[in-house]
């Protein structure tokens, strides 16, 4: 097996006693236990006070050169032509079939430059589609250990950023160049939890002293240091789907109900015919909501039944959600079993059938906007 790679952060995580494990070939922190964390305590810190998350396995790209912009348009599903410079897209990287190789975050800098920031093990196919299409001119430079990503969360958000001197007034999907202590950082009104919050991206080595600042000021309100354990119950609580789980090559972004970050008007965009046929004729399975009414608790490949015992789809992520003390989950159900928001199925817990109420997420109230 190949070695695991660590962030500029490792030896953060490690003097707090983080559990590690390999996230996209990345040892990254699930939880903080030894620290007076845990999944459900840091879970509760980012819902109610703010949590500081190290996504540094995250991707970064930089496309540039006369025309960026409409080059990264031709290729990914959204329309950049609807934002402007300083200003976020979320979008995705679709193949020829439909399927998804990716779905990242698009940093429009200017016309001639925009920053993405694409999944951890995902990041290398992007970066090599995008140089094998980029016309003359046009440069895709390959950013991923250049810079940290690291995710501030939760309603004292703001107030953590004002206590290091940082812009916090963005809208929601903006961002600001500022510096801390004299270095650059990118500041993003963007995140992966339904909270309020930013993802800040310094220069790699950067990271450590700016980790440092963070936890004392979201120590000092209340919050905690959080791992991708959290990380995950929060984004399911949104519905917020995960690549290789809710979207990927085999699921499309009809399926998976994100057309709407799809520019369908727009002339070109990787996988375009394939998307468009199939949102004509309707998909013959999409993503849903399930609740749990009992003790059960969806987990990812367990079979989603009907009343009578037949199968009528999968689950894709499931958890248990510490806001509704409940199981949750993301499934794709097939078109022709005609379930709707509401009805009650069942799902297979090891030889288990357990009861379920299908609906749209989210499953708790979101404060992004």
């Amino acid at each position: 097996m190949p070695e695991l790679q660590r962030s500029p952060l490792y030896d953060r995580h490690t003097a707090l006693g983080a559990k590690l494990a390999d996230f996209g070939g990345w040892e990254m922190p699930i939880e903080y236990p030894a620290s007076g964390g845990g999944v459900l305590k840091e879970h509760a810190a980012v819902r109610e006070s703010v949590g500081v998350f190290d996504v540094s396995h995250l991707g970064k790209a930089a496309v540039r050169g006369q025309g960026a912009r409409a080059f990264v348009n031709s290729c990914l599903t959204n329309d950049l032509d609807r934002i402007g410079p300083g200003q976020a897209q979320y979008t995705l990287c679709c193949a020829d079939s439909g399927g998804v190789v990716d779905d990242l975050i698009a940093y429009l800098i200017s016309d001639h430059e925009v920053f993405l920031v694409p999944n951890a093990a995902n990041t290398a196919e992007v970066v090599r589609r995008l140089a094998a299409a980029a016309p003359e001119g046009i440069e895709i430079h390959g950013q991923h250990r250049e810079f940290a990503v690291l995710a501030v969360q939760g309603p004292r958000s703001a107030d953590v950023l004002q206590r290091l001197g940082l812009p916090a007034e963005q809208e929601y999907m903006a961002f600001a160049d500022a510096s801390w202590n004299g270095r650059a950082v990118r500041i993003c009104r963007t995140g992966y939890t339904g909270e309020h919050g930013y993802e800040l991206i310094p220069a790699w080595d950067d990271a450590p002293a700016l980790w440092d600042a963070l936890v004392e000021a979201i120590r000092a309100v209340g919050g905690m240091p959080a791992g991708l354990g959290a990380r995950d119950t929060l984004r399911t609580e949104m519905g917020y789907p995960l690549h290789g789980h809710d979207l990927s090559l085999d699921i499309t972004p009809v399926q998976a109900r994100a057309g709407w970050a799809v520019g369908w008007k727009k002339d070109a965009f990787w996988g375009r015919v394939a998307l468009l046929e199939e949102k004509a004729r309707g998909p013959s399975r999409t993503l849903r909501g399930l609740l749990a009414l009992d003790r059960g608790i969806p987990r990812p490949h367990m079979p989603v039944l009907s009343l009578a015992g037949e199968q009528v789809g999968e689950v894709t992520s499931g958890t248990f959600s510490p806001t509704r003390k409940a199981g949750i989950g993301l499934a794709l159900l097939t078109t022709e079993a005609g379930v709707a928001d509401g009805d009650e199925v069942q799902i297979d817990v090891r030889g288990r059938r357990s009861r379920v109420m299908v609906l749209r997420p989210p499953f708790v109230e979101s404060h992004v906007r």
